[in-house]
């Protein structure tokens, strides 16, 4: 079938199937930074494993890296059904020429801040993924209905902690309260600038890669977590926040993207330290992939 008439039919476009370059080249771009933000994401908890307070919430903790690192794999997985290829897409990203979300480069200070990523991260995540698993890339969208389920896990477990600390000691629920006041107004970008500030939005709606636009998504989000901080007796640093009748939705106060725009040019908090981690962590694993080549090559020669 014809790409237009398989996008208009909201059909799922497949590897083997005729696509425009321009499609092809979004999705490497999308699914790139999507699976580099994956395993740059792992470093700000994984920070936190070996001082997480207890024994149940280091275990935890360490199933939900591992969790983050399986889906960098299927996301590069999916990227390769492009004809790239991830190694060539690590170095793009340790070069500096490919991105990962803005947010991993914010510090993690306090074990409230292990909360606040699950909760506002991942909770920005899942209003962000969830309409991908309807994406007209098939091995994309297919990847992104596992990722989803176990992003959910992540937010309720980043809302438990931090329900746990606001409702400990005063000096707990402080902690909270101040990783929810550096988290919320970062968490508000990972949606993208203003939509008239997008520069890929709207073809990528057009073409079903996505589904809403970022104010759309956003509006989601804040609609979603302000009754959930009503819960956690917590409070959102925006005195702008109130319920709008004749809009059915929550009003907020303007983001300032400047900041978004300084961190995407690397001058984050943490970008020099999240890139060259993962760069030295990438050298130090070469022999991994080297033993993992030769072992090939040798059950190759033996099969022939």
């Amino acid at each position: 079938m014809h790409f237009e008439e398989l996008l208009a039919g909201d059909g799922r476009v497949e590897p083997r199937d005729e696509m425009p370059d321009a499609y092809r080249r979004t999705l490497v771009r999308q699914i790139a930074q999507h699976a580099h933000s994956e395993i740059i994401g792992m470093q700000p908890e994984g920070n936190w494993i070996s001082r997480a307070p207890s024994l149940r919430r280091k275990a935890i903790l360490m199933a939900k890296v591992q969790d983050e690192a399986g889906h960098g794999l299927y996301l590069y997985a999916a990227a390769e059904t492009l004809g790239v290829d991830r190694a060539d897409l690590l170095d793009q990203l340790h070069g500096g020429r490919q991105k990962y979300s803005s947010i991993f480069n914010y510090p993690t200070l306090t074990w409230a801040d292990v909360g606040a990523i699950g909760w506002l991260v991942d909770g920005a995540a899942i209003v962000n993924q969830v309409p991908l698993c309807r994406c007209s890339y098939g091995p994309y969208a297919r990847a992104m209905v596992r990722i989803c389920k176990e992003e959910s896990f992540h937010q309720r477990q980043g809302f438990e902690i931090l329900h746990t600390l606001a409702h400990g000691a005063p000096a707990q629920k402080a902690m909270a309260q101040d990783a929810v006041d550096r988290y919320w107004w970062p968490s508000l970008m990972m949606f993208g600038p203003p939509d008239d500030d997008s520069t890929h939005s709207a073809q990528s709606m057009a073409w079903g890669i996505k589904r809403f636009s970022n104010d759309d998504l956003r509006q989601r989000f804040v609609d979603m977590t302000v009754p959930q901080a009503e819960v956690l007796g917590l409070t959102l640093p925006d005195p702008e926040i109130r319920w709008n009748d004749e809009r059915g939705h929550y009003d907020f106060g303007a983001v300032d993207f400047t900041e978004l725009f300084e961190v995407i040019k690397g001058n984050g908090p943490c970008n020099r330290e999240r890139m060259a981690h993962r760069v030295a962590a990438h050298e130090d694993g070469a022999w991994v992939r080297e033993a993992a080549a030769a072992y090939s090559a040798k059950r190759a020669e033996a099969a022939a």
